[in-house]
């Protein structure tokens, strides 16, 4: 195999030259790694997102073999430098604001206070882990729509987002909180005017005082077992599971329930785990969702 060091370097391919062709050998090669390193599947049918994904950066190196690519990200320090740029490559970071309603309209109804907190209970705190949350529109819509509703209520109140993934430019993308407009399509003419500002003609900002309910961190869902994250009372995971298969999905929520407090929720995508159980969940019954409670065990509490 040759060294990433003779055989990347600058002035490679040119133009829009085509990649060179991928055998069958080493497109396995690759799944094993994306596989080992971050959990997804990529099935034969993805052979040409994986190419074009490789191809992509690779053209920006100058390398055009992708078995010295291969050597360059498993290479120590330089590597994983690389590998964080590659992995913005191959997960997908399309999203809007509110892009599943129900989801929203489920945590509204089924798990935020229907009347005023008593005075005695005051302040009411919400703690809310999005996973996965990509450029940020998943993490600022709960934040918007716990915000909307608990000042309707009134009285006093508390809650903080821990938002997660694995991509860091991503991250950076959310910490920043802007968008163009097309992203606020779901977002109403009031939320947009109480929760953003217009920084451009056509780009918008997150208002600072939401944006500091909101942590941003990076994190592989192949990690959970390493991350020290409090008891969340709200759990939303969705369009993550579906990289993994079933196996890894079961894994990943195993470790996600442990970190769900008694009575707290679990809200997944519809259709992303069918039939799965959890001897310490029990279903949330809404239109369009799927979603769970966590229940306290008979003698005590959730483990």
């Amino acid at each position: 195999m040759a060294r990433a060091g003779s055989e990347v370097r600058s002035g490679g391919w040119r133009g829009l030259a085509p990649p060179p062709p991928m055998s069958e050998a080493q497109f396995e090669r690759w799944v094993e790694l994306v596989r080992r390193r971050t959990g997804m599947r990529l099935a034969p049918e993805r052979k040409s997102f994986l190419v074009t994904s490789l191809a992509a950066r690779m053209r920006e190196l100058g390398c055009e073999d992708y078995d010295a690519y291969y050597a360059l990200l498993t290479e120590g320090p330089r590597g994983a430098v690389e590998w964080a740029l590659l992995v913005d490559r191959l997960t997908v970071h399309e999203t809007r604001f509110f892009r599943h309603r129900p989801s929203f309209a489920l945590i509204r109804e089924r798990l935020l206070p229907q009347a005023p907190v008593p005075e005695a209970l005051q302040p009411y705190r919400l703690q809310v882990w999005s996973i996965g949350c990509a450029t940020g529109e998943e993490a600022y819509s709960l934040a918007i729509a716990i915000d909307e509703h608990l000042s309707r209520l009134g009285g006093r109140y508390y809650f903080g987002i821990t938002a997660t993934d694995i991509s860091l430019s991503a991250l950076a993308t959310a910490r920043r909180g802007r968008y163009p407009g097309k992203r606020l399509d779901r977002v109403s003419p009031d939320q947009r005017a109480r929760y953003f500002r217009r920084v451009a003609p056509d780009t918008w900002e997150v208002v600072p005082e939401l944006r500091k309910r909101v942590c941003f961190a990076q994190l592989n869902v192949l990690e959970l077992a390493r991350a020290p994250l409090a008891p969340m009372d709200l759990i939303f995971c969705q369009n993550v599971l579906i990289y993994f298969d079933r196996a890894q999905r079961e894994a990943v929520l195993a470790e996600v329930v442990r970190r769900l407090a008694p009575g707290g929720m679990l809200v997944l995508g519809p259709g992303e785990l069918v039939g799965w159980r959890h001897p310490e969940l029990e279903r949330v019954h809404y239109p369009d969702t799927l979603a769970f409670r966590r229940v306290a065990r008979a003698g005590g509490g959730a483990a």
